[in-house]
């Protein structure tokens, strides 16, 4: 009897969707990775406004990425201004539902923000979780021209005042872009200085169809200040009818 082929097992994950260029590069990098096998993209929403909080992303067009990728789509609805309590609580409920289904590896797009891969990685070792981080330390810059010369395309839906006005809402981001951005900020915006909706690319079927709203202005807290808050122009992305 000849010798038969035995494969790798393949680990099963989900991966922690925000709807941007980081995590459309890091899902693409996981994509051709044969240790892992996606299986469900998960992303957290204001539940009142049904949109990524930070991002300012409509639900509507997350469904519309996930539907073009090929993976389903499951939300965690963060109810707005709830407590740390009640946010843990809900992360730890859906992390219950994911084990009971298998899921034992998770990823994230995260780039350099160290504290914050601590605080996931501490949260799923809880529950036996791993995380993965394809992007990590990787030069921003670099990570720009690959996201690029891939194919990916990308717009600014949400930017930080105090860089950019409402003009940036909405816009492309290529080469000219990036080569008009201040010195200071860097390419990926990994410091919140901006961030965006990848609406096409090699992980898509078929493009997201939409159009620009209305720019909004909102502030937040200074988490360095309570005196002071910070101002954030929103792009308000809608989906066109299909």
């Amino acid at each position: 009897m000849g010798k038969e082929s035995v494969g790798v097992m393949k680990r099963k994950l989900y991966f922690n969707w925000s709807s941007g260029k980081d995590a459309a590069l890091a899902l693409y990098y996981l994509k051709m990775n044969e240790a892992f096998e996606v299986e469900l993209l998960l992303t957290s929403i204001n539940k009142e406004q049904e949109k990524v909080s930070m991002h300012g992303l409509d639900k509507t067009l997350l469904m519309l990425q996930a539907k073009s990728i090929g993976l389903p789509l499951e939300f965690i609805e963060i109810p707005e201004n709830s407590s740390s309590n009640t946010y843990n609580s809900l992360i730890q409920d859906k992390l219950g539902s994911l084990l009971s289904r298998g899921f034992r590896h998770t990823a994230f797009g995260d780039i350099f923000l160290e504290d914050l891969r601590h605080y996931r990685e501490k949260q799923l070792k809880k529950v036996g979780v791993q995380a993965h981080f394809p992007l990590w330390k990787k030069n921003t810059k670099e990570l720009m021209k690959e996201f690029l010369d891939l194919g990916f395309k990308a717009v600014v839906v949400c930017a930080n005042a105090k860089w950019f006005d409402h003009t940036a809402m909405g816009v492309n981001i290529d080469y000219n872009w990036l080569n008009q951005l201040p010195e200071e900020l860097d390419p990926c915006g990994e410091n919140g200085e901006f961030h965006t909706f990848c609406y096409d690319g090699p992980l898509f079927k078929n493009g997201v169809q939409f159009k620009n709203g209305t720019p909004l202005l909102k502030s937040f807290p200074d988490p360095s200040d309570s005196n002071k808050t910070i101002d954030f122009w929103f792009a308000d992305l809608k989906a066109l009818d299909t």
